[in-house]
């Protein structure tokens, strides 16, 4: 009684208190207990009491449907009864409400159902004590038919802490008592007030995946019944709800599927065409036409294929689905947006097979279904290309408003993406072109302009430019001629620089491509200069420009260069944020790639010229100016030289200037090195060095890895990492240098090993360290395993690795994961193969632990979005020790109770586990071992056992004997 009074002064509180601080601990107090076993007798009694209010009704409900759906384990198996007569009770005694009350105890009573086999419910199961209960007590039917509207639900209700083998034989009982409910929710029909309820509830059923074959359901009362729901003045929501799920009962997979399905095809179809004048009633309350609307495009979508034959049939049925994307509401047309891509891959991708293999046949064939399809893409290209224009208010819409009408356009550019592919990108093009000339004759220079239109459909001609032929030479060269007579306002500015590098194949393969670039690179200069959100977009149209069309670019660099050089160092007009001007970076130096290699030094040169100049200026200043600046005034110099040794493919060039820049970077190096940020800069522009210079940079990386292996020791940082990795990826198999990289994987592993095992918390407080540490290691496996497998590091990081297999930090997690199976699968490349004896001598003796700790990985102590994963490192093992892999996981298992796996449930994983060392494929494995993931993470008590008997962090290591 005192725990009862306490729940009751909690929730008090947490509704009525003024205090927010109160509420909150009282919020908390009510969780964990939720989660005490006193929960099941507090909640149970709070409900039966009859003047509980209603806030403490509602709590105990949910409580007790938690407790049943996660928690009913925790009852000895005699409970079963009293807590079914309990909810039975508390049904019966909720019939009338409050809905919230009796929703939950349903669902209490069916996840009581899912644990419970049918034999313990009594002769038939579950369905036929609903039926017994419904007639012995007619009065509390609505309570009844709510528990068998959440019933079928509750097969795809994975909160529910059942093993998969139960869930599927709660399935089957469902399947087999199928019959019993949709006898009783016909009866129910004829029960006064009723019917709908009774409709909602068929529509869960129809849900299960058991089907009722067609004919039966095409003359049953309840379909009937729903059908002529959709004939009231008001719609009835169930029956839209029924015929929706009989639409999706009859889904057309291949056409093989038909002849099954049309009885009830047939009587569903016309009733529904019979609906199309509701689209454009404006009468019609608008949840009314969504409903009507949502029966068209589920038509559509489940009848695609018998759609994509293009009979007369399904062509009415393709203009009622245009009607609805008509539909100026675009919640509503968008309902068939996912129709028009079926419809499309159906009619470009289907291969229709002839008998006799004759491919012109098919060929010829599906030109005429593509034929008689483009009336209709057309008629939807031009319904869709009016939703992308900007509101009048567009300027005045809130943040999410304005957020929500770009989903739309993207929406819109998905279905144009799909048009273009029906009809042809070159056809579509011109279509949209006839739009746009009408809009640019109302967008002259006048007071009343309207921009909109015509920002539309360059918006719409953007969308399509993939599927345009760079040979097009009817439309494009006028839009290109088009372009810079338009007026200068922002959107429509935008607009037109995405175009202008949408387009920029096109320009650089058409014959008049080169007469364009001029004034349309003077567009995108404008662009630059107008303001910072127009400027980004110019930004990347420039780029987009500068690499497809850099061979005809390269006679003009110095206007270029002119451009680069006032956006860099922020002359005259020029509003590119530091973050954009990237882009002019990466397009001057994708020209300069294209040069001849006697002039690359110079114009590369040039190119650094802006980002070197301030930070050599900042070095002059002393040692005490730079270790005071601020890490942006470097970075932002910095990475603009990183992306130049990116985007600069001139191996020498890259070469010479990075050993020219070679005292700037050490300077930054020995001041900054306590700076991550500015090191990862740094590092990243190193990286990009060796990457595009590879070995001719052998000296000038001798000298920077140097530099950041004394660093490192002083600093871990991670950058430092991988730089290293990009150098053993480059350099790795060269014999001249093994010695050095010897030392250099030596100093890096022991150091980062060493902290990382003598301070374990560090595999949380520094998951970046982690991630690269293991990153590295697996590059040093791929590239230079000659080195890696014999240095006594390699043991140290296996035992760094089991330490760190369960930190909660995803990718670090991964890279310890993917390097163990780099280390398993060493046999799987002919380079690794000298080297397993290595890797056997240090796996072996920790195998069972290592083994282990994946099992505890798999079963709850990684969240299961890792499942993959660590699934792929435990196969690896498995493939790589055989049966040795499987003992170790038979003693493993051993260690887990019998309460929380049964033995069949260990048999098959460690089948599967056996079936591995032969050779079978991950896919027919992955059953087994998602299911005993499943089991043991059931419910928190079962995950709590598994783990505590399982003790992955508490493993010590094994020493290599």
């Amino acid at each position: 009684m005192e725990l009862q009074n306490t729940v009751k002064e909690a929730l008090n509180a947490l509704y009525h208190h003024p205090d927010d601080a109160v509420r909150m601990q009282a919020d908390r107090w009510l969780q964990d207990f939720q989660r005490t076993i006193d929960a099941w007798q507090v909640a149970d009694n709070l409900l039966h009491d009859t003047s509980s209010n209603i806030e403490t009704s509602i709590f105990c409900s949910q409580t007790l449907r938690s407790k049943v759906q996660r928690d009913f384990e925790e009852l000895p198996s005699e409970a079963f009864r009293p807590l079914r007569i309990s909810l039975n009770t508390l049904l019966k005694s909720f019939h009338k409400g409050p809905p919230k009350v009796r929703t939950q105890i349903s669902l209490a009573v069916a996840a009581l159902a899912v644990h419970v086999p049918a034999e313990d419910w009594g002769d038939g199961g579950i369905l036929n004590w609903i039926r017994d209960e419904m007639n012995s007590h007619p009065e509390c039917i609505p309570s009844f038919l709510e528990l068998l509207r959440v019933l079928p639900e509750e097969v795809f209700n994975y909160k529910i802490a059942v093993r998969p083998d139960r869930r599927r034989s709660f399935e089957n009982e469902l399947a087999v008592g199928m019959e019993i409910a949709v006898n009783v929710l016909t009866a129910c029909l004829n029960i006064n007030g009723l019917s709908e309820q009774a409709l909602e509830a068929f529509a869960s059923w129809l849900r299960l995946r058991h089907r009722i074959p067609a004919s039966a359901l095409a003359t049953h009362p309840l379909v009937l019944t729903a059908l002529s729901g959709l004939n009231s003045d008001m719609l009835s929501e169930a029956s839209v709800n029924v015929i929706s799920e009989l639409i999706h009962h009859t889904t057309v997979r291949n056409l093989d599927e038909v002849a099954a399905q049309m009885p009830l095809i047939q009587v569903l179809v016309p009733r529904i065409m019979n609906l199309k004048p509701q689209l454009r009633d404006p009468s019609k309350d608008e949840e009314d036409v969504k409903a009507v609307a949502r029966l068209f495009a589920d038509m559509g979508d489940a009848y695609v294929e018998l759609i994509g034959t293009g009979s007369d049939e399904s062509m009415v049925i393709v203009q009622a689905l245009l009607e609805v994307t008509s539909h100026p509401e675009f919640d509503i047309a968008s309902m068939t947006f996912n129709f028009w891509h079926s419809l499309q891959m159906i009619l470009t991708e289907r291969t229709n097979h002839h008998p006799n293999g004759d491919k012109p046949y098919v060929e010829a064939e599906k030109s005429s279904q593509l034929l008689a399809f483009r009336s209709p893409y057309e008629t939807l290209v031009s319904l869709v290309s009016v939703k992308v224009e900007y509101p009048q208010d567009y300027a005045d819409l809130s943040r999410e408003d304005q957020k929500d009408f770009k989903q739309t356009r993207y929406a819109v550019a998905d279905v144009l993406i799909d048009a273009a592919l029906v009809l042809g990108g070159d056809a579509t093009l011109k279509f949209l072109y006839m739009k746009l000339i009408e809009a640019v004759r109302n967008c002259g220079q006048g007071q009343k302009t309207d921009w909109r239109p015509a920002e539309a459909a360059f918006f719409s001609i953007r969308a399509i430019s993939d599927y345009v032929s760079n040979t097009e030479g009817d439309v494009m060269p006028q839009i290109m001629n088009l372009l810079p007579q338009l007026p200068q306002q922002q959107q429509l500015l935008q607009t037109v620089c995405l175009v202008i590098g949408a387009y920029s194949k096109w320009l650089d393969a058409a014959p008049s491509g080169s007469s364009f670039l001029s004034p349309l690179i003077n567009i995108l200069v404008n662009g630059m200069s107008v303001s910072e959100d127009t400027a980004a977009v110019a930004a990347v149209a420039f780029r987009h420009i500068c690499d497809d069309c850099k061979k005809k670019l390269c006679g003009s660099l110095d206007g270029l260069f002119q451009i680069y050089q006032g956006a860099m160092i922020g002359e005259g007009p020029f509003k590119v944020s530091a973050e954009d001007s990237l882009h002019l970076v990466e397009a001057l130096s994708m020209v300069v790639t294209e040069l001849p290699s006697e002039h690359a030094k110079k114009a590369l040169e040039a190119l650094c010229l802006p980002a070197v100049a301030p930070l050599q200026d900042i070095i002059n200043q002393g040692p005490l100016v730079l270790g005071q600046k601020p890490a942006r005034d470097l970075t932002v110099h910095i990475n603009r030289l990183a992306n130049i040794f990116r985007h600069a493919n001139q191996p020498e060039a890259v070469a010479d200037a990075v050993h020219r820049l070679w005292p700037i970077f050490k300077s930054i190096f020995d001041i900054r090195s306590w700076d991550m940020r500015t090191m990862e800069s740094l590092c990243r522009a190193c990286k990009n060095a060796v990457r595009t210079s590879k070995t001719l940079v052998g000296v000038t990386v001798g000298v920077m890895l140097e530099e950041i292996q004394a660093l490192y020791k002083q600093h871990q940082q991670p950058c430092f990492l991988y730089l290293s990795s990009e150098v053993i990826k480059i350099f790795g198999s060269d014999p001249s240098c093994t010695n050095y990289l010897k030392i250099l994987i030596e100093s890096l592993f022991n150091h980062t090993t060493f902290l990382l095992t003598k301070i374990q918390q560090d595999f949380s407080s520094r998951p970046d360290l982690v991630d690269d540490c293991f990153l590295l290691a697996s590059r040093c496996i791929r590239y230079c395993p000659q080195l890696f497998f014999p240095s006594p590091v390699f043991p140290c990081l296996v035992d760094c690795s089991m330490i760190g297999i369960t930190v909660q930090h995803r990718e670090a997690s991964n890279s310890i994961l993917n390097f163990l199976s780099d280390v398993f699968d060493l046999a799987n490349s002919t380079h690794g193969k000298p080297y397993v004896s290595f890797r056997d001598n240090v796996i072996i003796p920790r195998g069972a632990v290592i083994t282990r700790i994946l099992v505890a990985a798999l079963t709850g102590a990684l969240p299961s979005s890792r499942l993959e994963t660590v699934t792929y490192t435990l196969l690896a093992i498995t493939r790589a020790y055989g049966l040795k892999t499987v003992e170790w996981a038979k003693e493993t298992l051993s260690l887990i109770p019998s309460n929380a796996v049964t033995e069949v449930e260990r048999s098959r994983f460690l089948q599967a586990l056996s079936d591995a060392t032969s050779g079978a494929a991950i896919n027919s494995l992955m059953v087994p071992i998602e299911e005993l993931s499943e089991v043991c993470r059931r419910n928190r008590s079962v995950q709590e056992i598994v783990q505590g008997a399982l003790r992955p962090l508490e493993l010590n290591m094994v020493s290599e004997s």
